[in-house]
């Protein structure tokens, strides 16, 4: 597929919040039953509670920073506190075929290793996130809004520090104080309220 066409580009993420790059990891989100992929449209009601997300790896001793951001807040037409933070976790082990879940604001980490052809999976409560921000579930008010799921691979385990504010960060400038260099995958959602109001700008 030309990169003009990726659903990242088409949805200008690759513009409006990230540099071009080549995904190398595989990243899953779902909400409960409904799975985000790029463009799908999701209701407020739907993203409450904070999603369980899947990382592809095969060394727990790799770690991944993941930021969630809202690239149109207030609205699309005026996103003057570009980007909106809604989530920031950091330490995460690759985990080949396992989920993650964070508990709240706890530094703690589900691991749900599915065993294959094994209808029980193992959880193992590890103490090795950080949920450096907690999770702020998105509640656009006018028009549509994306809302974007970034990772990037660490160099090591790393002090990542929480901004002051959750408004206007950025997610290059970020990678770039932290030296975590492009990402390896990313993935976005489309999300207004439920009456609808607006709209994207052309």
């Amino acid at each position: 597929m030309p990169k003009d066409r990726e659903p990242l580009s088409v949805g200008r993420v690759i513009g409006d919040v990230l540099d071009p790059f080549t995904r190398s990891i595989s990243l899953r989100v779902n909400y409960n039953s409904r799975e985000v992929n790029n463009g799908c449209e999701l209701k407020p009601s739907h993203v409450v509670n904070q999603p369980r997300v899947d990382i592809g790896g095969e060394d727990l001793r790799t770690f991944y920073t993941l930021v969630m951001v809202d690239p149109d807040a207030p609205s699309p037409s005026n996103p003057n506190l570009r980007e909106y933070l809604h989530w920031l976790v950091t330490d995460i082990p690759a985990t080949t075929g396992a989920n993650f879940e964070h508990l709240g604001c706890q530094d703690n980490i589900i691991l749900q290793n599915m065993i294959p052809n094994d209808p029980i999976s193992v959880n193992i409560l590890l103490a090795n996130g950080q949920e450096v921000m907690c999770y702020e579930s998105p509640r656009p008010t006018t028009g549509i809004h994306r809302f974007v799921f970034v990772l990037f691979r660490q160099l090591g385990r790393q002090a990542l520090y929480a901004p002051g504010w959750r408004h206007n960060f950025n997610t290059r400038d970020f990678a770039e104080l932290y030296i975590l260099g492009s990402p390896v995958a990313a993935v976005y959602f489309n999300c207004q309220r439920d009456s609808g109001s607006g709209g994207r700008r052309p």
